[in-house]
């Protein structure tokens, strides 16, 4: 069976989509429901079961019937919220849980595929490139999964399991609408735009125009199509940037959804204070060590990527 944590969330839900369309409902979700919204990620989809974080924990750790029938551990629950400054919560939930996990699958040959953060880059002044001289997180979210990275490349080489991370750029997409304020840059502009006929953006910092600031977008339709793709090739091992390897202005995100409802325009307010100094105004995947392992899928432009979005939305209302 295969096990997907944080399989109610938006990139887990989306990768429990993907499998139904292979075929498979062998799935087993773990996620924390208390935020119960997140049920509706799940609707459309057919897994085997579902636990909570602490029960499958106690699982994986005391039936052994259990941990025999598990081919492979998809690891996307986290906390995400880079706005969390509660130390302790953000690495027993992000760091400590991954760690019992990467154990657990080198102990019992699981292959596992986790997820990572392009918040480990930092301001990215350093570049963003797989490689310690660029990582300077910002956030706890991203210490939290610096540091489990560094705890991975210790094993790297060593286990006897394939080893996957993924660092994901700015991902957008169907199924993300339980995360709030956390959820993309196009899903609350479309939001914003049925609701006044404005879409807020915000207004220029660290050199960059009024929603002239970039980032890499990409598209869950992508990360799920990589996670896929390292399933199908069992060799392929290591940490990986996940985006598109080409950065776009917020801007391009409003006009595509602009396009989109053929009406709308774009406010800029206020660069909010608690950000200064803790937001990444430019992100850009450095995608080569993708491609060098043998990657060679097209990623969907914002344009592309934005227009499928919400005729998803559209189809949902």
């Amino acid at each position: 069976m295969i096990v997907i944590t944080g399989g109610a969330g938006f990139i887990g839900s989306n990768l429990v989509n993907a499998w139904n369309q292979r075929g498979r409902s062998d799935i087993v979700v773990v996620d924390n429901l208390k935020d119960g919204h997140k049920f509706f990620n799940l609707i459309d989809c057919d897994i085997a079961d579902y636990f909570g974080k602490q029960e499958f924990l106690e699982k994986i750790q005391n039936d052994k019937r259990f941990e025999s029938k598990i081919e492979v551990i998809f690891h996307q629950g986290a906390c995400s919220a880079t706005t969390e400054w509660d130390g302790r919560y953000m690495m027993e939930n992000n760091y400590q849980y991954s760690k019992i996990l990467l154990n657990y699958c080198i102990d019992r040959g699981i292959p596992l595929f986790y997820a990572s953060s392009a918040s480990v880059y930092g301001s990215g002044k350093n570049g963003f490139k797989e490689q310690r001289q660029s990582e300077s997180p910002l956030n706890m979210y991203g210490y939290s999964k610096f540091l489990f990275d560094q705890w991975v490349r210790r094993h790297l080489g060593n286990a006897p399991i394939q080893i996957a991370g993924f660092r994901y750029f700015n991902v957008y997409g169907p199924r993300e609408q339980h995360k709030g304020s956390m959820s993309s840059v196009a899903y609350h502009c479309r939001h914003q735009l049925l609701a006044t006929g404005k879409m807020k953006l915000f207004e220029g910092c660290d050199g960059y125009g009024n929603g002239e600031q970039r980032r890499d977008f990409i598209s869950v339709e992508d990360v799920v199509k990589v996670n896929l793709w390292f399933f199908d090739n069992p060799e392929c091992s290591g940490i990986f940037n996940v985006g598109t390897g080409k950065s776009q202005p917020f801007n391009d995100v409003a006009n595509a959804v602009k396009d989109f409802y053929q009406r709308g325009e774009i406010e800029y307010i206020d660069f909010p204070e608690h950000l200064k100094g803790h937001y990444q105004s430019f992100t850009e995947a450095d995608i080569r060590a993708l491609r060098e392992i043998g990657y060679n899928h097209d990623f969907l432009t914002v344009e592309q990527g934005v227009a499928r979005y919400m005729q998803w939305l559209e189809d949902q209302d």
